[in-house]
């Protein structure tokens, strides 16, 4: 046996070493998976994506609502509605019925509504997907509200409130985006007195204002029969009528954000910090320039900001930056770490020093192609699981986005050059007009912030 090993040892010596950074593979190719679209008796958009690996189906309701259509003053009442429209159980199926039901069949049905959509999921094994879907389709259309469930419902977020100022990290998120989203839905945040003014028939009224088949879309994924399921669905929610909706204009969000220096005093022996601007939309020419340049800017391991503030100065576990595309209002540029209250303004300093010298000179053809190089072959990742690849075809629909946008955007990533990337860094990035939120101790600072900037407190008022 030793002289095999010593062999087979002279043997790999002699071969020469290869540069793995040298190496050539041929070009992978990848078609996404098409779901097919049909269009239920009632209007109702659905799209449909056959696998039959597994005994199961999934579905996934988008409804067009969301937290930016509620009144001012009862702010959570959205959120309220999606979780209670699952919890407070159905007209015909009280809520600890629905429980056992569902449990019994290993089946599962949530209920949510954030700030521009509205979502019912179910999850099945096929054996039982008559009876789970006959419950999913009366969560949708008849959710009872019942008063106990939205008492506890209310109890449960009052009480979230009382301890948000727990979280640093929270915080600082919260107080960013009302910053940057000032007198806008999208900065409103749910208060106790808020909470406390919603009412079920509140909850009742804005369900029935905004759920109806015209105003729905389903994404269907998993082990079903085509003619099968179309007509499950049709029978489902049959006598569903479409009913006009008007929707409440919503102003788009101010863009001329002034900088300034915010914080908020915790006695943490860490800062959380927070900075950025108004950024793009989904429709903006640039996008795809600026996908290019978030990963080269704060993207991964080998972004500027990881590189310099965590692998250089040692300032940071972890750092990024990106921008937060708006599907139908702008987005935010965000730039985001923590670190120890003794390094907080240098860490803020380097942070926006960093996104300046974006916006000064080129990439490197390095950091280029390593960029287009893992965005490209990262998106096969998104689909692959069949109910991913039928949302995320549906959510294009929902949206808005153009004909042909997942299909081209490879090819659309691939054609960013240096170029482009330094024009839409002067374009879009704004070192100068940041907003900085930091949360931490002031007592442990290196420098005071006002260094920074004209600093405004931030008073942490559990839940007012």
């Amino acid at each position: 046996m030793a002289a095999a090993i010593f062999s087979f040892s002279a043997c790999a010596a002699t071969q020469k070493a290869v540069d793995p950074r040298t190496m050539t593979f041929p070009k992978l190719t990848f078609e996404i998976p098409k779901s097919e679209r049909v269009q239920l008796a009632n209007g109702m958009v659905v799209y449909l994506l056959e696998d039959h690996e597994l005994p199961l189906v999934s579905m996934t309701a988008y409804i067009n609502t969301g937290s930016i259509y509620e009144p001012a003053e009862k702010a959570g009442m959205a959120g309220l509605t999606g979780a209670v429209m699952r919890s407070g159980g159905t007209k015909e199926t009280p809520p600890e019925k629905l429980d056992a039901e569902l449990e019994f069949m290993a089946s599962s049905i949530e209920s949510s509504i954030g700030a521009d959509v509205g979502n019912v999921s179910l999850s099945s094994l096929k054996k039982n997907l008559d009876r789970t879907l006959s419950l999913f389709a009366d969560v949708v259309m008849h959710p009872a509200f019942r008063e106990d469930r939205v008492t506890l419902a209310k109890n449960r977020t009052i009480e979230s409130l009382r301890r948000q100022n727990d979280d640093a990290k929270g915080v600082a998120d919260r107080e960013l985006r009302k910053a940057l989203y000032p007198n806008h839905p999208l900065g409103r945040y749910p208060t106790i007195a808020s909470v406390k003014s919603i009412t079920r028939d509140d909850m009742a009224a804005f369900h029935k204002r905004y759920f109806h088949p015209n105003t729905m879309m389903l994404a269907v994924a998993g082990d079903f029969d085509r003619k099968e399921i179309v007509a499950a669905l049709e029978k489902a929610f049959a006598g569903w009528e479409k009913v006009s909706v008007d929707f409440p204009a919503v102003a788009p969000p101010q863009q001329d954000i002034k900088p300034e220096v915010l914080l908020a005093k915790k006695e943490i022996n860490q800062s959380v910090i927070r900075m950025g601007h108004p950024g793009i939309d989904k429709n903006n020419p640039d996008l795809y320039a600026i996908r290019v340049m978030d990963y080269i800017l704060g993207g991964g391991f080998t972004s500027r900001l990881t590189t310099e503030v965590r692998s250089n100065q040692g300032l940071a576990y972890n750092v990024d930056s990106y921008f937060d595309v708006g599907r139908r209002f702008p987005g935010i540029f965000l730039a985001e770490t923590e670190t120890k209250s003794e390094s907080t303004v240098k860490a803020v300093t380097l942070m926006r020093d960093i996104i300046a010298g974006m916006t000064k000179a080129p990439v490197t053809d390095d950091e280029l192609k390593l960029a287009k190089d893992a965005i490209v072959n990262s998106f096969i990742f998104g689909f692959a699981r069949t109910d991913a690849v039928v949302n995320q075809q549906l959510r294009l629909e929902y949206y808005g986005y153009p004909a042909g946008y997942l299909e081209n955007y490879r090819d659309n990533i691939s054609r960013v050059t240096k170029d482009d990337v330094l024009r839409v860094a002067q374009k879009y990035l704004h070192p100068e007009r940041l907003v900085i939120v930091v949360v931490g101790n002031e007592k442990q600072f290196d420098k005071p912030l006002a260094t920074l900037g004209p600093v405004r407190e931030i008073k942490l008022e559990n839940g007012k």
